[in-house]
């Protein structure tokens, strides 16, 4: 009964996450969420091909094997396209337990531009100094497992793809842009792994709004003469700090999400 009680919940902070990354704009009908299962190494969970938001039940999950990313019974639903997206993440790096992949428009500019995402407030200072990797399907097309070409459609579709990309949190970064696509954070709990998407997602906010501010400035002529354009991000010793306070960030952060998902009538959790 122990051994039921503690899944059931970690059932149900997943169905929070969920919830709270579709309720902070992170994850819409696309994107989707993973958890490490506590007790097997090689299993993940993740919603099945469902938006975020309308998972509300333990049937909505499945149990995916690490090698392939197969449903462990084989009557399950494939489920989302891009679950090698965790299967390949999951197999390279013990440490994480939870990964978060997102569409957000917010970020994608930053996946097609010469403009780094670099952090500019504490809350972002997971990412480094220089801005996160950028990873580009396109780069692999022709190179597969299957020895085809996979659609254009830059999706992580095969475990090829999903290699490639992790490769790019090989050198510690925890978040990789996706070009034309989107992002990828991963995490050491699932608390820590909402935090960091609903973060990076707004810090994009945060950039793009700046770059706009001095843009406008600059045409208006209000720009002071004496300075030069450009973004005061932050320093290096500045996310080292920010760093270093991520995890009360995130305790906060989380009590306060699941309160408003839990009011809000839209989502239904019955894990």
């Amino acid at each position: 009964m122990e051994h039921v009680t503690q899944m059931q919940q970690h059932y149900r902070k997943f169905i929070d996450a969920c919830h709270i990354l579709h309720h902070q704009q992170v994850l819409d009908t696309d994107g989707h969420i993973s958890f490490r299962h506590p007790r097997r190494d090689d299993v993940f969970i993740m919603p099945r091909d469902m938006a975020a938001g309308a998972v509300s039940s333990e049937a909505d999950l499945v149990e995916y094997s690490t090698t392939g990313a197969l449903p462990l019974d084989p009557t399950s639903p494939a489920g989302h396209a891009e679950r090698f997206i965790h299967a390949e993440i999951y197999k390279q790096y013990t440490h994480v337990h939870a990964i978060v992949h997102s569409h957000s428009p917010a970020v994608i500019p930053y996946t097609i531009s010469r403009v780094r995402l670099k952090p500019c407030s504490p809350t972002a200072g997971f990412l480094r100094a220089c801005g996160p990797p950028v990873f580009d399907a396109a780069t692999y097309a022709t190179a597969n497992l299957a020895g085809d070409s996979p659609p254009a459609d830059l999706l992580v579709r095969d475990e090829y793809l999903g290699r490639k990309l992790a490769y790019r949190f090989s050198q510690g970064d925890v978040v990789a842009l996706m070009r034309a696509h989107g992002f990828t954070a991963v995490a050491e709990s699932t608390e820590q792994a909402v935090f960091r998407a609903v973060c990076t997602h707004r810090n994009a906010e945060v950039l793009t709004t700046a770059l706009a501010v001095q843009a406008a400035a600059q045409r208006a002529g209000s720009f002071p003469q004496a300075a030069t354009p450009g973004i005061h991000y932050l320093s290096e010793e500045e996310v080292a700090a920010a760093a270093a306070g991520e995890a009360a960030a995130v305790r906060r952060a989380w009590e306060m999400w699941v309160r408003e998902v839990r009011a809000a009538a839209v989502y239904v959790n019955s894990a």
